[in-house]
C-alpha cells in the first residue's frame, strides 16, 4: 500500500479524518460529461519512491496582500474551483463532492500531439491546504501540496511538488523542456489564482530542489502502466471506434 503514514507529507498535529482512507486501488465513481476516462480506474497509487527518475522538490509561492484574502477563504475557492485556475487546455474534472479526502478526480491534460488522460487522488483536505496523489502511470510518481498561511501583512500562497518522472519515457519528456512547461503551468496557475483576488500583476517565485540525482533503473517497469502511451493508442484508435460506432448505428 502506497499511502502508508511513512508516505504521507507531513502534516503534524492535523486531524485524521482530513487524510484519505487506505486503498489497494482507485475507483471513479463518476465521469463527467466530456471527459476521458484512462489510466486511474484499477492503479495503485505511487509515491516518490516508487518513481523513476530523479528526484525533485519544486515550490511556486505567490504572496497576496491580506487585506485581500484570508487563506481560509483562499483555499475554500481554490478547492471549490480548482480546475479553473488552470492554463486553457487542461482539464480537472472534480468529483461530485469536490476535493475532499480519498475521492478521485480525472485529468485530460494539454501535450504536445495528443491529449493525455490520467487522475489523481485527494490524499489530505483541510481549510489551509490539500495534497493530491498520483497513480500508477501518471507524469510523475509524487504529490503535490497547495497551500495558503498568513505572514506578517501577507497571505502566502504555495503549491510544491515532491516528485520523480514515473517512467523513462517521462524521465526524457522532463529533460527535453518537460520541466520548464510543468513550472511554467504552475506559475500560470498561481498567477490566476492571484488575478482572481485582484493582484494580476502578483510575482510567482519558484524554487527547484533536486532531492536525489538517481534514477531508480530497478523502475523501468513503470513503462508498461505509461498513460503516455496508453492515450497515444486510445487516441489512434479512435477513427476505428467512430467506424463501429457508425456501423452499428447504420444496422438498427
Amino acid at each position: 500500500m502506497t499511502n502508508s503514514s511513512n508516505d504521507k507529507p507531513a502534516a503534524a498535529g492535523r486531524d485524521e479524518a482530513n487524510w484519505a482512507k487506505m486503498v489497494s486501488r482507485l475507483k471513479v465513481s463518476q465521469v463527467p460529461e466530456g471527459a476521458m476516462n484512462l489510466n486511474v480506474d484499477g492503479r495503485q497509487l505511487t509515491s516518490p519512491i516508487q518513481g523513476f527518475g530523479k528526484m525533485w522538490q519544486k515550490t511556486y509561492v505567490v504572496r497576496l496582500p491580506s487585506e485581500r484574502v484570508a487563506p481560509t477563504e483562499l483555499i475554500a475557492t481554490w478547492r471549490k474551483d480548482f480546475g479553473d485556475f488552470w492554463p486553457p487546455g487542461n482539464h480537472f474534472y472534480a468529483p461530485l463532492t469536490g476535493i475532499e479526502p480519498g475521492e478521485v478526480a480525472l485529468l485530460n491534460m494539454k501535450v504536445p500531439g495528443m491529449k493525455l488522460s490520467t487522475g489523481v487522488m485527494v490524499l489530505y483536505a483541510d481549510e489551509e491546504s490539500f495534497t493530491l496523489m498520483t497513480p500508477q502511470g501518471h507524469m510523475f510518481a509524487g504529490w503535490i501540496t497547495f497551500s495558503a498561511a498568513q505572514q506578517d501583512d501577507a497571505t502566502v500562497v504555495q503549491a510544491q511538488v515532491l516528485m520523480r518522472a514515473s517512467d523513462p519515457i517521462f524521465e526524457l519528456a522532463l529533460v527535453m523542456g518537460g520541466h520548464r512547461q510543468e513550472d511554467q503551468f504552475w506559475i500560470q496557475t498561481l498567477g490566476n489564482v492571484a488575478a482572481h483576488f485582484g493582484h494580476p500583476d502578483a510575482t510567482v517565485d519558484t524554487k527547484v530542489v533536486c532531492v536525489d540525482r538517481k534514477r531508480q533503473w530497478s523502475r523501468w517497469r513503470n513503462v508498461w502502466h505509461s498513460s503516455a502511451i496508453r492515450s497515444a493508442i486510445y487516441m489512434a484508435e479512435a477513427p476505428i471506434r467512430g467506424a463501429r460506432s457508425l456501423t452499428h448505428r447504420t444496422g438498427a
